[in-house]
């Protein structure tokens, strides 16, 4: 399994970071397409659509919608972000109350109403700070690993507390500690980095608190929908990773959260 996990590693990092800083315009957005649409491809299944034709047909969907979101400018507009701060919202309500309000979601019409408010506007956010220049995307994705690796060590030497047992026994609120910790460094070392004021690195230390926490509720939102389809991971297409859902599960909060608090506060 670690073979296969470096193997896969040892192609994918080299390719997603020539498509994320590489492209930009259109062919970004294009490449950063092909991701959601994997994803959303993934998401079907988590939805309980079982027939390829008809969970091929609204990933087509959907790729249609990005497609005019694109040629009518709001591929790369704040207001599609504001869906996101409502589905996710919704989102946090439910993982809180897993197990005891999953009827309100179960449905597979519900559950692919959430991958549209997940996927499209976490598409949009990669497109909002890949117009900055890369900067702030680059920010962002040292901010999902920076707490992906602080909340697993802290929460394997100090975890004792659960965050959500119903959803995802493995992590604790000493994990969430830590990788907010590492995060907060991580915005003032950026703050000195990009020579911002005081106010501008305060603005970026509070959006980077909010957006940890953020991120770690989009990995624990798809712990419950595959804890309720019964399957470990999304998909195999990546092999020792799972799916691209699993890779960007965190991402798909953190990055239109991020890219709307950017647009206000840096």
């Amino acid at each position: 399994m670690l073979r296969q996990r470096i193997i896969t590693a040892a192609w994918l990092a080299p390719l997603m970071l020539a498509g994320l800083f590489g492209l930009s315009g259109g062919a970004f957005a294009a490449f950063t397409g092909i991701i959601v649409l994997l994803a959303a491809w993934e998401w079907t299944n988590l939805s309980g659509v079982a027939e390829s034709r008809r969970r091929l047909m609204l990933v087509a969907g959907l790729g249609l919608l990005m497609g005019a979101f694109w040629a009518l400018g709001a591929a790369v507009a704040a207001w599609p972000l504001w869906l996101a701060v409502g589905g996710w919202a919704l989102n946090g309500y439910w993982v809180t109350r897993y197990p005891a309000q999953r009827e309100q979601w179960q449905s597979t019409a519900v559950r692919l109403a959430m991958g549209l408010w997940v996927l499209l506007p976490a598409w949009v956010g990669f497109n909002v700070l890949r117009d900055t220049g890369g900067v702030w995307l680059l920010y962002v994705l040292l901010l999902v690993w920076g707490a992906d690796i602080g909340a697993y060590f802290c929460g394997r030497a100090w975890g004792r507390r659960k965050l959500a047992p119903a959803v995802s026994p493995g992590k604790s609120w000493e994990g969430v500690a830590g990788g907010v910790g590492v995060t907060l460094v991580l915005a003032l070392l950026f703050a000195i980095w990009q020579g911002l004021g005081m106010a501008a690195g305060l603005g970026l230390v509070v959006v980077t608190a909010i957006v940890t926490l953020v991120s770690v509720l989009g990995d624990l939102f798809e712990s419950m929908l595959k804890r309720f389809r019964g399957i470990k991971d999304s998909s195999n297409l990546l092999p020792g990773h799972g799916g691209v859902l699993d890779r960007i599960d965190s991402l798909t909060a953190a990055v239109p959260l991020f890219a709307l608090l950017s647009l206000g506060v840096l």
